[in-house]
Formats: C-alpha cells, sequence, structure tokens
C-alpha cells in the first residue's frame, strides 16, 4: 500500500512539476513576443505567441495578445479567427467584440480597395498583383464585403451592449453609421457620382 502511495506522489508532482516548468515557458514566451511586438517584428512576435498556444492552448491573454498582434501586422484574416477564440473563452469581455469589429472592417476596407479577394476555395487572400488591385469586385467580394460590415456592426452594438458607459462610445456609433451609410448609400449621392462618373 505503501508503494502505490509513494508512487501515486511521485506522479502527482511530475505532474505539477511539469505544469509550472509549461506555465513558465509560456509566460517567457509571452514575454518575448511583447518584446518582438513592441519593435514592430510581428512575425517573430507571432511565432512565440504561437509556440505558447501550443504549450497551453487554455492561456486566454495568449489568445488575445496573438489576435493584437495580426491585426497590427495587417492579418486581418487571422485576426478575426482569433478574437472569434477569444470570444468563445471570455464572451463577456466587451474589448474583445469592439477589436473584433475592428478587424472585419478593416477587412472589409481592405477587399474593397481590391487588396483582398476569395479564392476559388473560399479563403479570403492578399491579392498580391496591381493587376488583381485593380480588377472589378466579384459578386462573391462584395457579399463577403457586406457580411464583413453587418458582423462589425453586430460587434460595435455588442461592444455597446457590455460597455454601456464607454469612453468612445460617440465615437463607435459614428463608426456604426459610417458603415451603414457606405452599405445604404442615399439615392442622391449615387446620382451625383453616376453624374461624375460620367
Amino acid at each position: 500500500m505503501k508503494k502505490v502511495l509513494l508512487i501515486a506522489s511521485i506522479l502527482s508532482v511530475a505532474v505539477i512539476s511539469t505544469a509550472c516548468i509549461n506555465n513558465l515557458a509560456v509566460q517567457d514566451l509571452n514575454n518575448k513576443a511583447k518584446a518582438y511586438a513592441d519593435k514592430g517584428d510581428y512575425t517573430q512576435a507571432i511565432e512565440r505567441l504561437k509556440s505558447s498556444i501550443d504549450l497551453d492552448p487554455s492561456v486566454f491573454e495568449t489568445h488575445y495578445n496573438l489576435a493584437i498582434v495580426y491585426t497590427k501586422s495587417g492579418d486581418y484574416v487571422n485576426a478575426i479567427n482569433e478574437y472569434k477564440s477569444v470570444i468563445s473563452m471570455k464572451p463577456e469581455l466587451a474589448d474583445s467584440y469592439y477589436s473584433l469589429a475592428t478587424a472585419e472592417n478593416n477587412l472589409a476596407i481592405e477587399i474593397s480597395r481590391g487588396n483582398y479577394k476569395l479564392n476559388e476555395e473560399g479563403s479570403v487572400v492578399p491579392t498580391g498583383s496591381a493587376e488583381e488591385q485593380e480588377s472589378e469586385l466579384s459578386e462573391k467580394d462584395k457579399a463577403l464585403m457586406m457580411e464583413l460590415y453587418d458582423s462589425a456592426i453586430q460587434n460595435y452594438e455588442k461592444y455597446l451592449e457590455l460597455n454601456p458607459n464607454a469612453e468612445d462610445k460617440t465615437e463607435v456609433k459614428d463608426t456604426i453609421e459610417r458603415i451603414k451609410r457606405y452599405q445604404n448609400p442615399p439615392q442622391e449621392q449615387e446620382e451625383e457620382e453616376n453624374l461624375l462618373i460620367q
């Protein structure tokens, strides 16, 4: 019986030791990622944060930091995916919805500029060449852009719902209104734009 207790104790200590080592390694990777991000080296920061998630995918802060670094690097596709993971971990955190909405809005703008498009597999990818950027948006790209704007509006509204006393409440409401105006331009404005084009 003593042998069984001794073996169980040894296993317990081993598990606790491994968890502590993982926590230290995760913290070290997160600290290194922050240092890289502060220098603007987003590629290295992303690699450190991904390694940290590989060690312990349950650390909320690592996912949130990865989403932020993706956003700063202009990789809105991965930022959106990571913000969705963050929200699934802590759905009550208002800032996550604001950040997701911002990434969705930015990606929609990039699609409207021709910098991103839907490929044949249905993934959003950078266009790459100047010819692709100058080409007309496909109906699928336009539809995706509108979906992103709709989702951004919903997420900005969720942010305001969870944070009704937000200091940036007026700014967020203005952003929502700008998106809505872009989605549904007034008839007169469309007619003026058509006259300018002719």
